[in-house]
């Protein structure tokens, strides 16, 4: 088996999400305890041909940078639990690589301005990449969510607090 190379990958932000979110305490941690909160997504200007067509889809993925989380640790206590584990085990913010994922409803689109809904997002966050969500390809029928599995139920009443600072 081959080992990852140290190689050098950068990314530039396309865009920035805007949110009520200024603080990351008391955020929802994820989209579904989000229901109803609206959010902005500005892509840059020379991005905006990259929306063509966007409007057919009423929901779309978001990949952003977690640009507030400090370093990583490989365990981590997550918000819906209270041990530890693994951070690849969880949606954690400060990881290796802090990319976050949201999907959300996509509202409209004026020009370069995505109006979303059940934005989780914490406001001024970098984004880095849209894609349109499409259940036939992002739903995959689960048997276990390991950890998660007592957990999931509480997701929407859950809110962040300073444990990724």
């Amino acid at each position: 088996m081959k080992k990852t190379k140290n190689m050098n990958i950068s990314f530039r932000p396309i865009g920035m999400i805007y949110s009520p979110f200024k603080d990351v305490k008391g955020m929802p941690i994820q989209p579904k305890g989000a229901k109803g909160v609206r959010g902005t997504v500005e892509v840059n200007p020379e991005f905006a041909d990259g929306l063509t067509d966007l409007e057919g889809f009423s929901h779309i993925i978001l990949l952003y940078h977690f640009h507030q989380a400090k370093g990583y640790k490989l365990m981590v206590t997550p918000f819906l639990d209270s041990k530890q584990h693994g951070v690849f085990s969880t949606r954690a913010p400060r990881r290796p690589n802090p990319f976050g994922l949201s999907v959300v409803r996509l509202v409209n689109i004026m020009n370069n301005r995505l109006q979303i809904e059940n934005v989780d997002i914490l406001d001024g966050t970098p984004l880095i990449d849209i894609k349109p969500y499409v259940s036939e390809f992002d739903v995959h029928p689960a048997d276990h969510f390991g950890w998660l599995d007592k957990a999931k139920r509480s997701v929407q009443y859950k809110k962040s607090d300073n444990r990724f600072e």
